[in-house]
């Protein structure tokens, strides 16, 4: 058996563990730079919000509700991720991270999987104060639905989907559009066909399935009869692509704040790359205007650069970034987002070296990388960086709902008054 934990609402929840007051109110979280909605509450579900709906056509809603608006707060939301999924790793078998508030647990052999979940949820909430949905089933595509079901339709928050009879019941009830790995274009073409439920999807033959969706989509409707063919994947893969981006607070032309943005995100991706022990070949930079403004010009800068030999080196990739940045970068443009991507990577045991290499001080900047990484992990992000990356960052998101960073900032620490 496989269990699917799902936290609820998390982004909520999240400013929900700091504000008790906010206890059954409507909270809503904004994306970057305050855009769109992209986490609600019930609260404010019920009022009628809609994810990705633009904050500002729903202002009015907001205030005739007295809804608590949040900026997206990455940094309170990634460690209270941590320490859920920390729990959970200490109470289960083996884990899968799914996401940063879904994991997947191996319930084999454990035979009151119902008692056990209901006490795992438990302690969640007691030890980190989120809550969570648990669903129970023999695959993960069946615990997706099982989890839907434990948190829109018990009382406990744990539903086991195990019995014939009531597979086959969830199933006739659970829309194709609903079902997991089932996009957009995938339940269209599915509802042209006649095809509603996740049901009717299993009656479907397969070879017909796997004409139209896949070898995947194939693996998807064998979940659903309840073949496994999705195991756990209790080891982290390393990335293929990794990008770096943001939205300006505010558009900007000027190559100093660009190349600044260029250059924090460059060194992102370079300690994402260290930290999963791998290096990138491939460098790829890109700008671009605000395509809903007809005021300004529009255009998309777009270069792809490769290094002779894969590095995971800050200063490496920061130079290639910013050489990149020069060679797109146009003066009679305004700019609102930038990004950084690195790809063709591979372990840092299989780096080819090159036989016209001229970089002479690789295994230096390698150490320097390094302490950079130990400083900055010990004393805060960004304590010690290459100059290029800039300190005043007026480019920086716009997050006029900011709420504090409660448990990795010193500075914003609970105060208790006795």
């Amino acid at each position: 058996m496989i269990a699917l934990v799902d936290c609820n609402n998390f982004y909520a929840s999240c400013e929900r563990v700091f504000r008790p007051d906010l206890e059954n109110k409507p909270i809503v979280v904004l994306s970057n730079n305050d855009g769109c909605v992209i986490a609600r509450s019930n609260e404010a579900k019920a009022l009628g919000i809609k994810m990705g709906e633009p904050a500002f056509k729903r202002k009015d809603v907001f205030e005739k509700n007295k809804i608590n608006i949040f900026s997206t707060n990455f940094a309170l939301y990634g460690d209270m991720s941590n320490r859920v999924m920390s729990i959970l790793k200490a109470n289960a078998v083996g884990i899968e991270i799914y996401s940063i508030d879904e994991a997947f647990l191996d319930f084999s052999g454990i035979k009151n999987e119902n008692k056990v979940a209901e006490d795992l949820r438990e302690k969640v909430k007691q030890w980190s104060g989120i809550p969570v949905s648990i669903g129970i089933a023999p695959t993960k595509a069946l615990a997706k639905i099982a989890n839907h079901i434990a948190k829109k339709h018990t009382k406990s928050g744990v539903f086991v989907l195990e019995d014939k009879a009531i597979i086959k019941k969830a199933l006739q009830f659970m829309p194709v559009d609903s079902l997991w790995g089932v996009g957009r274009r995938y339940a269209k073409m599915l509802n042209q066909s006649g095809i509603q439920t996740a049901y009717d999807l299993t009656q479907v033959e397969e070879s017909w399935v796997k004409k139209r969706m896949s070898v995947m989509g194939l693996k998807l409707v064998q979940e659903l009869k309840g073949i496994s063919c999705f195991p756990l994947e209790t080891t982290t893969q390393a990335k293929k692509n990794i990008c770096t981006s943001r939205s300006f607070g505010k558009p900007t032309k000027e190559y100093k704040q660009l190349s600044e943005a260029i250059s924090i995100f460059a060194a992102r991706c370079s300690e994402k790359l260290r930290k999963q022990k791998c290096s990138a070949s491939e460098i790829r930079v890109f700008i671009y205007t605000n395509l809903y403004n007809p005021k300004h010009k529009q255009y998309y800068g777009y270069i792809k650069l490769n290094l002779d030999v894969a590095s995971n080196e800050s200063n490496i990739i920061i130079k290639e970034a910013l050489r990149g940045l020069k060679m797109i970068y146009r003066e009679d443009c305004i700019y609102k987002k930038v990004g950084v991507i690195v790809s063709k990577i591979v372990p840092n045991q299989q780096v080819q070296l090159s036989l016209f290499d001229e970089m002479q001080n690789r295994p230096k900047y390698r150490v320097l990388s390094s302490v950079m990484d130990m400083i900055n992990r010990t004393m805060g992000r960004d304590k010690l960086r290459i100059a290029t990356q800039g300190f005043d960052r007026k480019w920086r998101m716009r997050e006029e709902q900011l709420s504090p960073c409660y448990t990795t900032k010193w500075d914003d620490l609970l105060k208790v008054k006795v």
